[in-house]
């Protein structure tokens, strides 16, 4: 089967990055149910990849997730990679604490996985041709990939967090307790962001698009694409001679006093708004219904029901007495331990007692056990809502009802049980349909006829292996080999000539070597002055003294290293603390920023450095303070400065210091030129830098300015010609 794979592979096969943060998620015996995180999300994408991995023109699909070490979750998830095979994988990035967390925990870990992220990709040797996202968490991650990498990010949000926040303020909650346990604003915010930003937004139904995604400020319609989820039909099919595990089938008829009885089948996790509580109370009202068939309810998977989380407890309490008060023992199955390889068994069961699935649920945006249950020919009954109507419109084989009357659940459930020749023609039906409409062949062909348009619209050429695009907006940084960062301010600037030499040849160096500024300048400021001198924008901005990391000519912001500095920063309480000291005067409010206070010093009036910071300290304030040029002082968090910076960069794209060339000229350069990059003070350097002159990796040009820069770089081996009639002694621009 991989042999023929490889056969009808097209010329340029792309590389899709999926990425789905939460749950347990593994390629075999799925533990679907287990908790609020893995549902029908985590099948999803795990079939999602592996479907699209067949496909002639993917040559592979990594499915990036958490690796948790947990006691208390099987070590599967614990491994950094598991083949999914035909070129699919599911690989395991650590970040956060080592336990299994719920989802609404994992945001303040998120920026960890887009660093992780960028270190697998190095790895790799290439980049992705398209990043998937599924839900918000991996919304957030991917949209940081792409906005980095220049990479059109596809995303599945699985469900919302505005719709589901306005459901439960409705319902009485109150709105402190929800954020506080559901983390709406960050989720929300991400939403907006991943909306605007994003090159497609795959839904189930048309319904999501307008009555969820329509609730959302950045809303575009032109964004979103319908494209049902696929059902593995492989798995999910009708009984015909298919014999049924006896294990299986006496996991339910164990349970039950009359097994041969048709079976009503209903599966879903133990929540609220899945209605089991209406499905038991239209079963045990209705004589008839009893009469007629047995009820199964697979209910998520326990060992002890009071082990659940409160929510649940609730849930699966209330189920019990409801079977109690209605005296239903005997008459409805409640297993509690099922495998994902049982689940398609209990449908096909149904089906070979010609009984019905039932999906209670209060609203339904899709419902995909609704799509298995007609791929293995057990007609339906559902609520009357976007997703089940869709799905009774191309399959014809059920009942869509409202399911806030128990009633009406009980009536459609007897309705077709009662006509053998309707419950016959609706189970073809289903199967017929779920072939045409709802198989993973027909999701992966519409999904890749929608990005095949994608990446035609971003002009982006699909490449082989190893290759890497060579126009556009493209980042080079996650597969470069060394990088040069230099100041700007009589370090880059100040010689034309030697300027211009130098740009022209960083442009041969492309895609070997990123180049950089680090400067105090503000970003609007350093974009200005490159702009005048016609240098092109960098691939990386290090500005405002090192508070502030940007990429690219669309200057992305980095808001890991914002999220990374603000550790400790009283910006306000800085302030006013060194308002008291003589000396120092704030610079004008355009040289101020979220993560610097700026101040024009004057060395005779002003304290010494350490009792300043003797000063901050016994307010327990924390704070860098960067003196340079004799005459300003910068105040940045304890994690912020150029040279901080430059050692983050170095984590996050995953590349050795040593692997850094950086030139400066005055004291606010200090931090990035000493330590294990290979540093280059450039010859018209300020007094303060002359203590560095014995350090081993600090060489000191005789050129000035960019002149200064070429030769740091012949130095250190690179293969830069310089021209005769440079000198140290170029014309100086004073910017």
């Amino acid at each position: 089967m991989q042999n023929t794979r490889q056969q009808q592979k097209s010329e340029n096969p792309i590389y899709i990055l999926m990425i789905s943060m939460h749950g347990l998620i593994r390629g075999h015996d799925m533990e679907l149910g287990r908790d609020a995180d893995t549902g029908g999300q985590t099948t999803y994408v795990v079939e999602l990849s592996k479907a699209l991995a067949r496909h002639h023109e993917v040559e592979k699909v990594d499915l990036l997730t958490r690796l948790i070490e947990d006691p208390n979750v099987s070590l599967d998830y614990a491994q950094p990679e598991e083949d999914l095979g035909d070129g699919a994988r599911i690989v395991r990035l650590p970040y956060g604490p080592r336990r299994y967390l719920r989802k609404e925990l994992l945001w303040p870990h998120l920026n960890q996985v887009v660093d992780k992220s960028l270190h697998f990709l190095r790895q790799q040797g290439r980049l992705p041709d398209l990043i998937h996202t599924h839900y918000a968490d991996a919304g957030y991650v991917g949209q940081q990939l792409s906005l980095l990498l220049g990479i059109p990010q596809v995303h599945t949000g699985h469900s919302l967090g505005r719709p589901k926040l306005e459901r439960m303020l409705a319902s009485g909650r109150k709105a402190h307790v929800l954020e506080k346990q559901f983390n709406f604003e960050r989720r929300i915010n991400a939403e907006e962001e991943i909306i605007k930003n994003a090159s497609l937004i795959v839904t189930s139904t048309q319904q999501e698009i307008d009555q969820q995604y329509g609730l959302y400020t950045n809303f575009n319609h032109s964004r979103f694409r319908v494209i049902p989820p696929g059902t593995d039909t492989s798995r999910f099919s009708p009984p015909l001679r298919k014999k049924i595990e006896p294990a299986t089938q006496q996991l339910v008829d164990k349970f039950l006093a009359e097994p041969e009885k048709p079976l009503i089948f209903s599966i879903s996790r133990p929540d609220a708004r899945k209605n089991i509580k209406g499905l038991v109370k239209a079963y045990g009202q209705n004589p008839e219904l009893q009469e007629a068939a047995n009820l199964l309810i697979v209910a998520g998977t326990r060992n002890d029901i009071r082990e659940l989380e409160e929510s649940e407890q609730k849930i699966m309490s209330e189920l019990l007495f409801d079977i109690d008060r209605y005296d239903l023992w005997g008459k409805v199955a409640l297993p509690k331990h099922v495998t994902q390889e049982e689940v398609p068994e209990f449908y096909r069961l149904a089906a070979r007692r010609r009984g019905v699935f039932v999906n209670p649920a209060f609203t339904e945006p899709f419902g995909l056990t609704l799509i298995e249950a007609a791929a293995s020919g057990l007609p339906f009954v559902a609520p009357d809502d976007g997703g089940p109507r869709d799905i009774l419109a191309n399959c014809r084989n059920g009942l869509v009802v409202d399911t806030l009357h128990s009633d009406e659940i009980g009536k459609s459930l007897l309705h077709i049980l009662q006509d053998r020749k309707r419950w016959r023609q609706w189970a073809n039906n289903g199967i017929a349909g779920v072939w045409r409409h709802y198989s993973w062949t027909a999701h992966v062909e519409k999904y890749m006829k929608e990005i095949r348009r994608l990446l035609r619209r971003d002009k982006k050429r699909l490449r082989r292996q190893h290759a890497i695009i060579q126009h556009g907006e493209k980042s080079y940084m996650p597969l470069v080999k060394k990088a040069l960062i230099s100041d700007i301010d009589n370090t880059l600037l100040g010689d034309r000539r030697s300027l211009k030499q130098l740009t022209a040849w960083l442009k041969t160096q492309r895609s070997k070597l990123a180049f950089g500024i680090a400067t105090g300048r503000t970003i609007e400021s350093a974009v200005a002055i490159l702009k005048k001198n016609q240098v092109n924008i960098p691939d990386v901005l290090i500005t405002s003294v090192g508070s502030e990391i940007h990429y690219g000519k669309n200057l992305v912001p980095d808001l890991g290293w914002a999220a990374h500095i603000r550790h400790q920063w009283r910006r306000e309480a800085l302030a006013e603390a060194l308002a008291r000291f003589p000396g120092l005067t704030l610079q004008a409010p355009e040289n101020q920023r979220e993560f610097k206070l700026s101040y024009l010093a004057t060395p005779d009036n002003m304290p010494p450095l350490n009792e300043l910071y003797e000063y901050l300290h016994d307010l327990k304030l924390h704070a860098q303070l960067i003196y340079s040029h004799e005459e300003f002082l910068d105040v940045l968090p304890v994690r912020a400065s150029k040279g901080h910076a430059i050692r983050y960069l170095a984590y996050k794209w995953g590349l050795p210091l040593e692997n850094f060339l950086v030139a400066g000229d005055s004291g606010n350069d200090t931090e990035m030129l000493v330590g294990d990059t290979r540093a280059i003070v450039v010859g018209n350097h300020s007094p303060e830098l002359a203590i560095l002159r014995d350090q081993e990796q600090i060489y000191f040009a005789q050129g000035h300015n960019a002149a200064g820069i070429i030769e740091g770089l012949q130095h250190y081996g690179m293969d830069i010609d310089s021209e005769s009639q440079i000198s140290g002694t170029g014309e100086l621009t004073h910017v």
